[in-house]
């Protein structure tokens, strides 16, 4: 954001927005108005980074509560879900021949029903 050079106008007043702005043209040359309401420092505003106790938003902060990445479990259910479908079906037909051969000659049989009931034609 601080590489923009097409602002004329930028509100971010009440918005908690907390650190240090960053330096640019642009950001500098917006009134203090534009920043009301958060806890912010560096210029334009009057308040310092060093007096007021603000730091700087740091990307890696972790907090006490978590020690690692957060886990999303809907993902990996989906996951898990999957693979037990998966070996639910194709796990019986690899160790039994008879139910193999059956389960294909049922396909096929579906196929030829299929074929019959549904006119299958190409475009001119």
């Amino acid at each position: 954001m601080s590489s923009l050079t097409f602002l004329n106008h930028l509100k971010l007043s009440n918005n908690n927005l907390t650190g240090k702005i960053p330096l640019s043209t642009q950001l500098q040359s917006l009134n203090a108005s534009s920043f009301v309401g958060n806890k912010l420092c560096g210029p334009p505003l009057t308040v310092n980074c060093t007096t007021n106790g603000v730091k700087p938003y740091n990307e890696n902060r972790r907090s006490k509560e978590t020690s690692g990445p957060k886990v999303d479990w809907f993902y990996v259910s989906m996951a898990f879900d999957f693979v037990v479908g998966f070996w639910s079906v194709c796990g019986p037909l690899l160790l039994n021949k008879q139910w193999r051969i059956m389960y294909f000659q049922f396909l096929d049989h579906m196929g030829y029903k299929l074929k019959g009931v549904v006119p299958f034609s190409l475009p001119p």
